[in-house]
């Protein structure tokens, strides 16, 4: 398995230091910002649906983070293209690991899903599920 885990830890380093969709849409059907506490990591999300408000068409993001958060928001931005917002509510924590292709340790669990736990917080907000005040988020 090695050589396997290699392979992931070069495409985790490549989506940190050449991270896919980095950077600001012009008209977002929603934006959300989301820290993990423990560590700083920040990351903003901006999303934008089809005309039915059902399926993403366009992610980007920004922030500030480790190498795992940093490189996990830039794939997730990739996988969610296309995606329904349904699909993005049911994405579990082990989805984020498959994806990521490696283990990750329980101390940095959480640098590994908040990109998915942002993008699903900023859903449910725009749905009207979430009170924005209610989550830990600064904009």
């Amino acid at each position: 398995m090695g050589l396997g885990s290699d392979m992931y830890r070069q495409q985790i380093l490549d989506h940190y230091k050449n991270p896919r969709n980095y950077g600001e849409l012009e008209d977002p059907d929603f934006t959300h910002v989301g820290e993990n506490p423990s560590c700083g990591d920040t990351i903003k999300l901006e999303v934008e649906l089809d005309d039915e408000g059902e399926t993403i068409e366009t992610v980007s993001f920004t922030g500030d983070g480790c190498a795992i958060s940093m490189a996990s928001a830039s794939m997730l931005s990739d996988q969610l293209h296309g995606m329904t917002v349904e699909e993005l509510d049911s994405l579990d924590t082990d989805d984020i690991t498959e994806m990521l292709g490696v283990d990750i340790s329980p101390m940095r669990i959480k640098c590994a899903v908040l990109g998915r736990q942002v993008a699903q917080d900023g859903a449910k907000i725009h749905r009207g599920e979430l009170d924005p005040d209610a989550t830990r988020t600064q904009e």
